[in-house]
């Protein structure tokens, strides 16, 4: 009679149960013709026991320790258990005996650890595991993972980069409150449900904060405000980096929420929008105490991350506790395979790396010329049409705008476009010879070098600090809700309230800091590179002056009645980005006029035509950009912006054959603000047009209606 114990064995384990040498690539668990293979590296380890559960057991069904000669090759221990259940879930025990340096080397047997290269994670009894999803074996009995879900034709869009909008969107607060009115709330399938209106803004990508798995529950802070435990909202610690978050599948299975995901990914396709992940590959959510070990520290502590040789000490670059070894070539190849599963496997369309800066330093700290991975990635053949966004810095000073290595391959988070819009939208000084800049392409930062408008990312606000509604609310953060007595989040702000800090009755700071608002919009979406807008400014979601909601749930969250109450910005917002994609002179391809792209003139003017005004205190600014052949004009927008407390009275341009027409003047009000594109209001006086205090105009030049 069976014990139930091996009646368990049996369930997962059938008749032609074998375990053989196995093979030592592909690493991690890969499904086979008879079984699974196990492959993991582990250089200074000197035991490797694999440990298998049955699905939602506290204890393990079986251990298999691995033999150091036979089960080894090189630095990958390897074996293959055939007859095995596919839906396993897994991890390792690993050890070093005699381990002469233990602040080195961070191996602890009692932990079962995480498998780098699993596809999907469960906690049971508070543990990580790994988990084999199902696959399909082919004819070859190779692999194919998920490879019965049906893509039919899907493949990563590759959208014209230069004809991009991006949407930043958190997965979980975008259709998490109760008035989404979607039917799974706070998941990959409510965005899907959301599809109809992100058409509708007429973004072509959404950026997703990061869905790699993370533990929510790992803050240990509380909000001394109301007592409760504030969490891991954003997810910028990774557990797993080829697993999707848990939660964010309908009923948090391994399989199903991977199956979900790519739903989510091929439903956007059908759509025509791209999908963009944020990477992680900076550092991991695991800390120095034991107790916070799940996988690389207890695999290969030395290998994985930057160490201080003496100490063991953590190099902290990402600010974030430790840094990951991205250079090592363990980990350089760790990384590339993370990426090429997504693109292969998920059809994602591109990347934002996090503190992408870090991927270009050496195992000791140090910046390299030339970095193996960042390269390395750059011109892997498989991410050849995947797009590549840079976070240019790092937590520990290195700024690398505008001279990221391998460039014209990477696009860039502008953080000088930002930074400079805001201080010219918030009246000050000296900001217009900058402004101009930033609405030519920043060609400061990415001319000389070789590369084109559109490897600069514009954004005004982003998930890390205030949304476009605070940015005009506050002068200063109020994140006394974080547990950090307001010391975390950045100080820099270069914002202004308008006169009252925070929600106010008064009307008229209201319509300034509508007014504001618009004018940030409206030189975000106009100015050449691609526009980046963060999830619910276009309809005013507030932080509450908060700029690092990083811990929040609530406060992070789209509030829906907002997208019913604020009709009037939401129409701005989808007017801008329709105007955007119906003048091609905005979305130059390169600085250099090319056989595929139309000759773009763009002439500087001031209050007086060909005057432009470059005096410190200065604060009004005219662009002409026309696509034109010597006489000939096909497309001419006037823009006027003026950031002075003061009307000002500016002339106008003529143009042959054409007369000018109003698409937008922040300075009136809803529904004369803007028009529709095409149906632009054309001006009685063609000379001059007066622009109001801190307005920002558009005029379009409309062929046959006046000389």
């Amino acid at each position: 009679m069976l014990t139930a114990h091996k009646q368990r064995i049996l369930e997962i384990i059938g008749t032609d149960f074998e375990i053989t040498r196995g093979r030592a690539l592909p690493l991690g668990a890969t499904v086979v013709r008879g079984g699974v293979n196990f492959a993991i590296f582990s250089r200074n380890a000197t035991s490797v026991t694999l440990v298998v559960y049955r699905t939602g057991d506290l204890d393990p069904i079986a251990e298999f320790p691995m033999d150091s000669r036979r089960n080894r090759t090189g630095d990958v221990w390897h074996v293959f258990i055939g007859g095995i259940d596919p839906g396993i879930e897994y991890g390792y025990r690993m050890d070093r005996v005699p381990n002469l340096e233990p602040h080195l080397h961070r191996f602890d047997p009692s932990r079962v650890l995480l498998d780098p290269y699993a596809r999907g994670t469960s906690r049971a009894g508070g543990d990580r595991r790994s988990v084999i999803v199902d696959s399909q074996v082919d004819s070859q009995g190779d692999s194919q993972f998920e490879s019965h879900f049906v893509w039919e034709q899907d493949q990563p869009l590759d959208l014209r980069f230069a004809d991009s909008v991006i949407y930043e969107v958190h997965v979980g607060a975008f259709t998490r409150n109760d008035n989404a009115e979607v039917s799974s709330p706070g998941t990959f399938a409510g965005l899907v449900e959301k599809i109809p209106y992100f058409r509708e803004l007429g973004i072509t990508a959404i950026e997703l904060m990061p869905i790699m798995e993370f533990d929510e529950a790992d803050n240990p802070r509380v909000n001394p405000i109301t007592g409760e435990r504030l969490i891991n909202n954003w997810g910028y610690h990774p557990l797993s980096f080829c697993s999707p978050h848990l939660a964010y599948g309908g009923d948090g299975t391994p399989r199903d929420t991977l199956r979900e995901m790519k739903e989510m990914v091929k439903a956007f396709h059908a759509a025509g929008i791209e999908v963009i992940l944020d990477a992680v590959f900076n550092h991991t959510g695991e800390g120095r105490a034991p107790e916070n070990w799940f996988s690389f520290r207890g695999i290969d502590n030395s290998v994985y991350y930057m160490l201080e040789p003496e100490t063991g000490e953590d190099r902290n670059f990402s600010g974030c506790g430790n840094t990951l070894n991205c250079n090592h070539p363990v980990v350089r190849d760790f990384i590339l395979d993370c990426l090429r599963y997504w693109v292969v496997e998920v059809h994602v369309d591109g990347f934002r790396f996090d503190l992408a800066s870090i991927l270009g330093r050496g195992p000791d700290g140090a910046v390299l010329s030339n970095p193996p991975l960042i390269e390395q990635i750059a011109a892997d053949p498989v991410l050849a049409n995947t797009k590549m966004i840079a976070e240019a810095w790092d937590a520990s000073g290195l700024y690398q705008v505008g001279s990221f290595p391998a460039g014209q391959r990477w696009a860039e988070w502008n953080g000088k476009f930002r930074d400079d819009l805001r201080r010219y939208v918030r009246g000050d000084a000296g900001m217009v010879p900058v402004l101009a800049t930033r609405l030519a392409g920043s060609s400061d930062l990415y001319q000389g070098n070789g590369r084109a408008p559109y490897h600069s990312i514009n954004f005004v606000t982003c998930h890390d600090g205030f949304t476009m509604a605070d940015l005009v609310s506050y002068d200063g953060k109020h994140n006394e809700a974080n547990g950090e007595e307001n010391r975390d989040g950045c100080n820099d702000n270069f914002s202004w309230n308008c006169g009252v800090e925070g929600a106010t009755m008064d009307l008229d700071v209201v319509r300034l800091r509508r007014r504001q608002v618009k004018n940030l919009a409206a030189l975000l979406f106009l100015a050449h590179g691609v526009p980046m807008l963060l999830y619910g400014d276009e309809v005013g979601r507030t932080q509450r002056g908060n700029n690092n909601v990083y811990c929040h749930d609530a406060l992070s969250r789209l509030d829906w009645d907002l997208v019913r109450e604020k009709q009037e910005e939401l129409i701005f917002f989808q007017r801008l980005i329709a105007f955007r994609r119906a003048h091609r002179v905005l979305r130059r391809g390169s600085f250099v006029p090319t056989s595929n792209e139309p000759l773009i003139h763009m002439d500087w003017n001031g209050t007086n035509l060909g005057q432009p005004d470059w005096n410190f205190e200065s604060r009004a600014l005219a662009l002409h950009i026309s696509e034109r052949e010597e006489d000939d004009v096909r497309d001419s927008i006037y823009l006027i912006t003026n950031a002075h407390w003061e009307a000002s009275r500016f002339e106008l341009p003529q143009i042959t054959g054409q007369s000018w027409a109003r698409f937008l003047d922040t300075s009136l009000t809803a529904p004369n603000d803007i028009v529709e594109p095409g149906h632009e209001v054309e001006l009685e006086e063609q000379a001059c047009y007066q622009v109001g205090p801190r307005s920002t105009v558009v005029l379009v030049g409309r062929p046959g209606i006046r000389t």
